[in-house]
C-alpha cells in the first residue's frame, strides 16, 4: 500500500474514478492511500482504528471515545440512512471532541430513510470530519490487524495539491494515544441534570417523569446519550458532573449510585487524578458501575494495569462470556486499551471475557457493589443483549436502600 504501488481509485469498483486525488491519509511509516476527499477539508494526525459495525455510521463518528481517532468503515457501503439530531451521541457536540476523519470504500450515496434530514457529506463538513472515500478498505483492515493502529495523517485538499513529505513528517511525529489524557479535554465543564429517556418507536426520545427515584451520578469521561437516557430510563434521577470532580463533590451530592463513563485517551493518564478519587468512592460503599474507560479507570483504581491493544477492538459483533451467569452475548465494543486480568488483586474477580482474543471484559469488587465492563451495553448502535447490566446496576442501589429487586431480564 504504498503510494508507488496502490492501486488507482478506480480499479476498486467504487463507482467513480479521478485524474487527481483530493484527500490522502499518509501513514507514520510512509504510506499514502490516495482516495476522494469527502466532508470537512484540512488535515489531522489521529490514530487510525477499523469499526466492523453494518450500521450506526453517525452513532460512532460522534462517540467521545473516538476523539482524536480516524474511523475505517469496513462496510463497504455509507450514507444510505443520511443524517438526522436524534443519532448524535456526544453531549456538546459544537465542541467536536469526537471521532476526527472517517475513512469509506464507496462514495457517500444519497440518503433514503424517513428519519433523515441531511446528507452525510454535509454533516461531515458541519462536524469539521474529514473524509477520504473511494480506497481499499479491506487491505487498510488486514494492514491493521496484522501491524497494529498506526499512527497518520488525513488530508482533504479539494484543488489535490498536497505537500506530501510535510504531511509523512507530521504522520511519523505525532506522538500517539498513550499518556494522553484526553477525557479532561472532552468532559462537562460544569454539573447539569439529565432527564431525557430511551427512543420509542413513533414517539421518540422521552422525559423522566418527576425525578423522584434513586439519583445517580454520573461521571462524564465522554459520555455517550444513550447510556444517559438508559440511567434516566431506569426511572433515576441523573446529575452528570465533571471528570475533575473530587470525591468530595461527588459524595455532598448525596448519590445512590455512581456511575463511571466511557470515554478517550490512556487510562493510565486519566487514572493518575481520578485513581484516588475513584478508590475514596468505592470505600464508601455507595454502588458503582462503569463502561469502557470507567471500567478500566475502576481497575487501575483498585490496583489493576491497563495495556495498549494491538489493534483495539471497534464493532457489534463482539462475543462476550458473562461468568456470573455463563451466558454468551454479542455485545458493542469501541477501545484500544484492556485491563490486564493478571493484574487484578485479591478480591477484584473477573466477570466478562471476550471471546475473540480472551481479553478482560468486566469485573467486580468482591463483598462490595461495584462492578464494571469494558463493552457498552447501552448499545447504539448493536444489539441489545447487556441491557440487562443496567437493571443489575438499579438492583445493587435497590439492595442498599432496602427495596425489592428487579428481574435482570
Amino acid at each position: 500500500m504504498t503510494h508507488a504501488d496502490t492501486p488507482s481509485p478506480e480499479n476498486h469498483d467504487t463507482g467513480w474514478s479521478i485524474e487527481k486525488p483530493t484527500a490522502l491519509l499518509v501513514l507514520a511509516d510512509g504510506t499514502v492511500v490516495e482516495g476522494k476527499g469527502v466532508g470537512a477539508s484540512g488535515s489531522v494526525a489521529a490514530e487510525v482504528v477499523f469499526n466492523t459495525a453494518l450500521t450506526g455510521y453517525q452513532e460512532i463518528l460522534t462517540d467521545p471515545s473516538y476523539f482524536a481517532q480516524i474511523v475505517t468503515f469496513t462496510f463497504p457501503h455509507i450514507g444510505n440512512i443520511g443524517t438526522n439530531e436524534e443519532d448524535i451521541e456526544d453531549l456538546s457536540p459544537d465542541a467536536r471532541f469526537t471521532a476526527v476523519g472517517a475513512v469509506f470504500k464507496a462514495d457517500i450515496t444519497e440518503p433514503s430513510n424517513y428519519r433523515s434530514v441531511g446528507h452525510l457529506d454535509a454533516w461531515l463538513k458541519a462536524r469539521g470530519i474529514i473524509g477520504l472515500s473511494g480506497i481499499d478498505t479491506r487491505a487498510l483492515t488486514a494492514r491493521i490487524r496484522e501491524t497494529g493502529s498506526p499512527n497518520a495523517v488525513i488530508a482533504h485538499e479539494p484543488s489535490g495539491n498536497f505537500d506530501i513529505e510535510a504531511l509523512k513528517a507530521e504522520a511519523k511525529g505525532w506522538h500517539g494515544l498513550e499518556k494522553l489524557d484526553l477525557a479532561r479535554s472532552v468532559t462537562a465543564k460544569g454539573s447539569s441534570a439529565w432527564s431525557e429517556t430511551p427512543w420509542l418507536w413513533d414517539a421518540g426520545y422521552g422525559t423522566g417523569e418527576d425525578g423522584s427515584g434513586a439519583h445517580i451520578v454520573a461521571i462524564d469521561y465522554g459520555v455517550k446519550r444513550n447510556i444517559l437516557r438508559l440511567l434516566s430510563g431506569l426511572g433515576c434521577r441523573v446529575t452528570v458532573v465533571p471528570a475533575s470532580s473530587s470525591a468530595q463533590d461527588i459524595l455532598a451530592l448525596e448519590p445512590d449510585g455512581i456511575f463511571l463513563s466511557n470515554g478517550p485517551g490512556d487510562p493510565a493518564a486519566t487514572a493518575e487524578y481520578a485513581g484516588p478519587m475513584l478508590r475514596t468512592l468505592v470505600d464508601s460503599g455507595i454502588p458503582m458501575f462503569g463502561i469502557c474507560l470507567g471500567h478500566q479507570l475502576l481497575a487501575l483504581a483498585l490496583g489493576g494495569r491497563t495495556v495498549k491493544m494491538h489493534q483495539g477492538h471497534h464493532g457489534a459483533n463482539h462475543p462476550v462470556k458473562d461468568h456470573t451467569t455463563g451466558k454468551v452475548e454479542i455485545v458493542s465494543m469501541n477501545h484500544g486499551f484492556a485491563v490486564d486480568a493478571t493484574s487484578l488483586p485479591d478480591g477484584v474477580e473477573e466477570t466478562h471475557v471476550s471471546l475473540f482474543d480472551g481479553s478482560n471484559c468486566g469485573l467486580q469488587v468482591v463483598g462490595k457493589p461495584v462492578f464494571s465492563v469494558q463493552h457498552h451495553p447501552e448499545a447504539s448502535p448493536g444489539p441489545q443483549d447487556s441491557h440487562y447490566l443496567f437493571r443489575r446496576f438499579f438492583n445493587l442501589i435497590r439492595q442498599a436502600s432496602g427495596e425489592p429487586t428487579l428481574a435482570e431480564r
